[in-house]
C-alpha cells in the first residue's frame, strides 16, 4: 500500500503540473480578453456594433490575439525548461559548489543518493544567516538542492542529512517539478499584472483629455479587476501545490536517514530563522517559510508544531531539544537523554505505534 499510495502522490504531481501548464496560455487569454473588452467600453477601440456587440467584438480580437499569446506562452515554457535554474540562482544568490569547498554536506547527500540508487543533484549553497532549504529542477540530470550558509553552520551531522533526505524526497516524489512550474508562473503573472497597475496609474495621472476621462476611467477600472483577480490567481497558483508535500517529505527524510529525532531537532532549529531574501512566488518551494499570510489563509508550509506532532506520532520521533530551550544553571546537574532506541525498517522504533508512514 506504501509503494501504491506514493506512486498515485507521484502521479498527481506530474497532472498538476500538466494542468498548470495548459492553464498559463489559458490564463493569458483570459487577461486578453478582459483587458480589451474594458478598451472597447472606456471607447479606446470600436464599439464592435457589426460584430454583435462588445462582448462578441472582444471575443473576436481575443480569437485573433490567440496566435500571439501562444506563442508567447510557448516562449515562456522553452525559457522555464532549459533556465529555471538560472532563474532561480539569480532570484535567490545560489551557486554550485563542489565536494572541496563543502566536503561534510557533499558526502551526506551522495550517500543518501547511493542508498536509493539516484543521480546525485548539484548541491548549491546561498551565501545568509537564514536557515533554508529547497529543492529545484524539472527532469533527471538537472536536479538540485540548496541550502544556505546559516543552515550549514547551524546544524549537526545528523540534522543537515534529515534536511537534504526531506529535500531529496521533493525530488524523488516529483513534486519539485510541480513547485518550480508554479513558482515561474506565479512569478510571471505577478510581473503582469504590476505591468497593467502602473499602467493605470500612468492613466489616472497623464490619461488623455478631460472629454474622454470619464470612459478611460471605465478602461483603468477593468484593468484595475483584471490585475486584482491576476494577484489572486497567482496565490491559487501557490496554493496548488498541497501543503501536504510538507509531510510526505518529512516522512521520506525519516525512511531515508531512519533517523526521525534528527528532522525534529532540524525544524526546531529552524523554526522562526528562516528568512530568506526570494520573490513571494517561490518560498513554496523552501524547507520552511515563516510567513503565515492572513491566519495562515495562504500558508504554504503547515505549522512546524504540527510537523513536529506528526513525527512523534507516526514516525516515533522525541523531542529531545525544546524550541527555546533554556541553558541549564550551574547548580543544576546535567539530566543524561535516554540512549535511542532500535530504528525499524522504515526509521520508525520498533516500539513506536503503526501509523500511515510505518
Amino acid at each position: 500500500m506504501q509503494a501504491l499510495g506514493l506512486q498515485t502522490y507521484i502521479w498527481n504531481n506530474n497532472i498538476r503540473s500538466v494542468l498548470l501548464l495548459l492553464g498559463f496560455p489559458l490564463l493569458l487569454l483570459g487577461m486578453v480578453f478582459c483587458l480589451t473588452l474594458g478598451m472597447i467600453w472606456g471607447g479606446m477601440l470600436p464599439r464592435g456594433y457589426e460584430y454583435g456587440g462588445a462582448v462578441a467584438y472582444a471575443w473576436r480580437l481575443m480569437v485573433v490575439d490567440a496566435p500571439l499569446a501562444l506563442v508567447v506562452a510557448g516562449v515562456w515554457f522553452v525559457i522555464a525548461y532549459f533556465f529555471n535554474q538560472t532563474i532561480i540562482d539569480y532570484a535567490t544568490g545560489s551557486r554550485a559548489v563542489t565536494r572541496d569547498e563543502e566536503r561534510d554536506a557533499y558526502n551526506l547527500l551522495e550517500n543518501l543518493c547511493i542508498s536509493r540508487g539516484l543521480t546525485m543533484p548539484t548541491l548549491r549553497v546561498i551565501e545568509t544567516d537564514g536557515m533554508n532549504a529547497f529543492a529545484s529542477g524539472v527532469h533527471e540530470g538537472r536536479f538540485s538542492i540548496t541550502v544556505t550558509r546559516g543552515l550549514l553552520q547551524a546544524l549537526d551531522p545528523d540534522e543537515l542529512e534529515a534536511v537534504l533526505g526531506h529535500e531529496l524526497t521533493h525530488i524523488i516524489n516529483r513534486d519539485v517539478r510541480t513547485m518550480v512550474v508554479a513558482a515561474i508562473f506565479a512569478g510571471i503573472i505577478t510581473l503582469i499584472c504590476q505591468i497593467i497597475y502602473r499602467s493605470i496609474m500612468w492613466g489616472a495621472i497623464g490619461g488623455g483629455g478631460r472629454g474622454r476621462r470619464g470612459n478611460v476611467g471605465i478602461f483603468l477600472l477593468v484593468a484595475l479587476a483584471v490585475g486584482a483577480v491576476g494577484y489572486v490567481l497567482a496565490l491559487v497558483i501557490r496554493m496548488a501545490i498541497s501543503r501536504t508535500r510538507e509531510y510526505v517529505a518529512d516522512a521520506g527524510s525519516v525512511e531515508l536517514t531512519h533517523n526521525p529525532d534528527a528532522m525534529i531537532s532540524a525544524l526546531q532549529k529552524v523554526a522562526g530563522h528562516t528568512h530568506l531574501d526570494a520573490p513571494q512566488s517561490m518560498r513554496a518551494m523552501f524547507l520552511e517559510d515563516d510567513d503565515e499570510g492572513i491566519m495562515g489563509l495562504f500558508a504554504t508550509h503547515p505549522p512546524v508544531d504540527k510537523r513536529i506532532a506528526a513525527l512523534t506520532q507516526y514516525a516515533g520521533g522525541r523531542i529531545v531539544r525544546p524550541a527555546q530551550a533554556v541553558p541549564p544553571t550551574p547548580s543544576a546537574p546535567p539530566s543524561d537523554a535516554p540512549p535511542p532506541k532500535e530504528a525499524g525498517p522504515w526509521g520508525q522504533r520498533r516500539d513506536a505505534p503503526p501509523g500511515p508512514w510505518s
